[in-house]
């Protein structure tokens, strides 16, 4: 395996985790799957659709998201929101988030 793919793959793990928390953080405004992966892209949370889809589903049935069918327009839309227990958990992850990133900005730096 080559260092740039040794790389990726740990960018990947590391990426896991802040794509659940963005999710429940963006989908405090309902939003579909297809409308979530353009704005992760955009705010720098790179992920695709074989990620995304399989995520959603996961997440609400933990009971983190909810979700109700648009059927309005010409081709239905599958809505997905924040459950409380969503945003209970999107808090915690922040909460956390923020302190490891404080604990790696106290680490040394690289030379």
């Amino acid at each position: 395996m080559s260092e740039s793919e040794i790389l990726d793959t740990h960018l990947q793990e590391l990426r896991r985790g802040t794509v659940v928390l963005a999710c429940l953080r963006l989908l405090e405004q309902p939003g579909y799957g297809y409308g979530l992966l353009e704005e992760l892209g955009t705010r720098g949370f790179a992920t695709d659709a074989n990620t995304l889809y399989p995520l959603l589903r996961r997440l609400e049935k933990q009971g983190y998201l909810t979700s109700e069918w648009n059927t309005d327009e010409s081709r239905p839309r599958k809505f997905y929101r924040t459950s409380a227990a969503g945003a209970r958990l999107a808090s915690a992850l922040t909460d956390d988030f923020r302190a490891i990133a404080a604990a790696i900005d106290e680490l040394p730096e690289e030379n």
